[in-house]
């Protein structure tokens, strides 16, 4: 088990408070909007466990800093992963990709995630949340995988074929399509939009709210709720980040 006091600032790109076993994590780069990188793909895996183990946590709140929830959008040749790779190389991606999603779905309490602005970088991280609510100012674009020359296997690969439906999703996947607040929210992917500034407290009022309720009651149905997800990622989680890699030792063809 983890207590609050061993993990609260053990992480550069997340500050942590709790309120009456309420927990907020929100995610930053420097204290403003975070950017992802191979800081936070190795950060959150530990993070979401230690949170995990800690039967003191009774809901979860994940938000992120200042405009955006999470950037920047990547563009073709901003990948973190460069040429060259070996497998050793990409067994760190694999590994923490995989603990990534799994230590999430591990956390047996409620999570809700109030998206600030712009996901343009693993979306799939707030929607797996229970309670979903978004900014008027957010965005959801899978900007750093295929319209960036990589294989969309980390997980956005399950999440949005099973939220958007199966075309919608892989339509997503391979256009680089961006879908505004409202058209997440027509499309099942966010419960609630609210004004920027007025998004964390409502996700504060739902997490209040939940926190009324017994114990046992809340880990148990986040499990229940959790089960498919899990199963889905057991399955083919590993095997997208495996394509991911593999697609990325491909030496393109020199110029004619």
């Amino acid at each position: 088990m983890s207590r609050f006091d061993s993990y609260a600032t053990k992480y550069s790109c997340i500050h942590m408070r709790r309120e009456n076993g309420i927990l907020e994590m929100r995610f930053h780069t420097d204290n403003g909007p975070l950017r992802w990188g191979l800081g936070p793909h190795s950060e959150l895996p530990d993070a979401f466990a230690d949170v995990a183990r800690d039967r003191d946590n009774r809901v979860v709140i994940l938000t992120g800093t200042g405009d955006e929830w999470s950037g920047t959008r990547a563009t073709p040749g901003q990948s973190a992963i460069s040429a060259g790779l070996t497998a050793n190389m990409f067994d760190r991606v694999h590994w923490e990709g995989r603990a990534l999603l799994m230590n999430l779905l591990n956390i047996e309490v409620p999570v809700i995630a109030a998206i600030n602005g712009p996901a343009w970088r693993h979306g799939e991280i707030p929607l797996l949340s229970d309670i979903v609510l978004a900014a008027d100012t957010a965005a959801f674009q899978d900007s750093a995988h295929f319209p960036n020359g990589l294989v969309p296997g980390d997980g956005m690969h399950i999440v949005m074929p099973m939220l958007l439906g199966m075309n919608r999703g892989r339509y997503f996947l391979l256009t680089g399509q961006t879908l505004s607040a409202q058209e997440a929210k027509d499309l099942g992917l966010v419960a609630e939009i609210l004004p920027q500034d007025k998004v964390l407290a409502r996700a504060w009022e739902h997490a209040e709210a939940l926190n009324q309720k017994p114990t046992l009651l809340l880990r148990y149905t986040r499990l229940m709720f959790t089960e498919y997800l899990k199963k889905r990622m057991q399955d083919l989680l590993g095997y997208g980040l495996a394509m991911e890699g593999l697609a990325l030792m491909e030496q393109p063809e020199p110029p004619k």
